[in-house]
């Protein structure tokens, strides 16, 4: 099977043009062993490329894990690259469809090649039933949630995946990786949930670390940074518009307030190419 190695500011996927490739029933357990970075190519997951009758492609995405996600914001990007720079389409405003939703993509060309990607995510869900959260409130807004014997101030938010977003004064001093699970498993999350944990640099400048469930902590996530602005803004800690940076680099997110449409910008690039025995 052939595949393409590809990563937005460090979110890797391995991508399959489903256009050529035949795969194996079982893509759960494809996605766990593509996703090894020790046996195989290594990633957070893979993302199958595919035609769609709504939109003019489809994608869809396992986890490390195995685990389907609904959206992936650095991903699509991937995908908007993947599909101009092989010749799959010659336009540079495309629609892709994901379990998340028809997501369109503007494709910012440079020496024939896509090397910048603006996604145009939607509106973001507040309600806590199609987040899905358990409380019986309106919204679940800077609400504290008792985590490993400390209470952490979250804001759930769904822009295409389930996100919590609290607010910390340093990310770096953090240990995810025994918190990460706690939250993620948490009983207010029933389809488990992604964390983003952020801090404050200003009003137009936001430093985030994630971990997402299904990967663990990944150098970024796209729709967590987008829903970690949206969290800023309804907590008055930033601007509609600002910069999130991740581990591996950063992202421009935008919420324009006429259409209440929030908008991803940042980079798509090619890792390397090659081709594995199934």
């Amino acid at each position: 099977m052939k595949f393409t190695k590809m990563q937005g500011i460090g979110n890797d996927y391995v991508y399959i043009n489903c256009f050529t490739e035949k795969l194996p029933q079982d893509l759960p357990a494809l996605s766990v062993r593509l996703s090894d970075r020790h046996f195989a190519i290594g990633s957070d997951g893979i993302i199958l490329i595919g035609p769609s009758d709504r939109a003019d492609f489809s994608m869809r995405i396992y986890n490390a894990d195995g685990s389907q996600a609904q959206m992936c914001g650095n991903g699509i990007r991937c995908v908007g690259k993947y599909v101009y720079d092989k010749g799959m389409i010659d336009k540079t405003t495309i629609t892709v469809e994901t379990l998340g939703g028809i997501k369109t993509l503007e494709l910012f060309e440079k020496n024939s090649q896509i090397e910048k990607v603006k996604v145009n995510m939607g509106t973001p869900i507040l309600d806590p039933v199609n987040i899905p959260v358990v409380v019986d409130t309106e919204n679940f807004i800077d609400q504290p949630v008792l985590v490993a014997g400390q209470t952490w101030h979250v804001t759930a938010v769904n822009v295409g995946n389930p996100h919590a977003v609290t607010f910390v004064d340093d990310v770096d001093s953090l240990d995810l990786a025994s918190i990460g699970p706690l939250f993620e498993n948490h009983h207010l999350f029933p389809e488990r949930i992604n964390t983003e944990f952020v801090q404050v640099i200003d009003d137009r400048h936001l430093k985030m670390r994630v971990w997402e469930r299904g990967s663990n902590e990944t150098m970024a996530c796209g729709t967590g940074a987008t829903a970690t602005l949206v969290a800023g803004v309804l907590t008055g800690r930033c601007q509609r518009s600002a910069i999130v940076s991740l581990r591996g680099g950063d992202l421009e997110i935008d919420w324009d307030e006429s259409t209440n449409s929030l908008y991803m910008t940042g980079p798509a690039a090619i890792s390397f190419e090659g081709e594995i025995n199934l």
